[in-house]
């Protein structure tokens, strides 16, 4: 979702989560917000990874949003980029390798300005791709 229409939080996830398509997607929704309540994903420089260890899905999914004035996490905190990542019980080690890559990606400033100048969702993934095989 490369122009989030929300405002808030939650209903940026349920923006996400919507176009994910997930059979389970509101149950899904309620535990990432769930889990945001416990503890915060909002990291600095605007990126925030919400998610769920659940057992509503098979494998790990991604849905990245993108909001240029920046998503409402609670004041002062806006997050322009948004990775939600849903990951199964039993990959938790998976999910710690997907987190700590995308970390790595968005802490540098030119990728992220790639990201946020990225004009389609092809061309957003694709940067994630060739960044990440930078990292192996």
């Amino acid at each position: 979702m490369l122009e989030l229409a929300a405002a808030t939080r939650d209903a940026a996830f349920r923006e996400i989560i919507d176009a994910m398509q997930l059979a389970q997607a509101e149950a899904f929704l309620r535990e990432v917000i769930a889990r945001e309540e416990v503890q915060t994903t909002m990291m600095s420089q605007g990126i925030a990874f919400p998610h769920a260890r659940t057992n509503l899905l098979e494998r790990i999914v991604l849905g990245i949003g993108r909001s240029l004035q920046g998503v409402s996490f609670g004041p002062p905190e806006r997050a322009q980029l948004i990775f939600v990542i849903g990951v199964p019980q039993r990959m938790v080690s998976d999910y710690l390798v997907c987190v700590g890559a995308l970390a790595r990606l968005t802490r540098e400033e030119e990728m992220r300005q790639a990201l946020l100048g990225a004009p389609t969702p092809d061309e957003l993934v694709e940067l994630l791709r060739k960044g990440s095989l930078v990292l192996e």
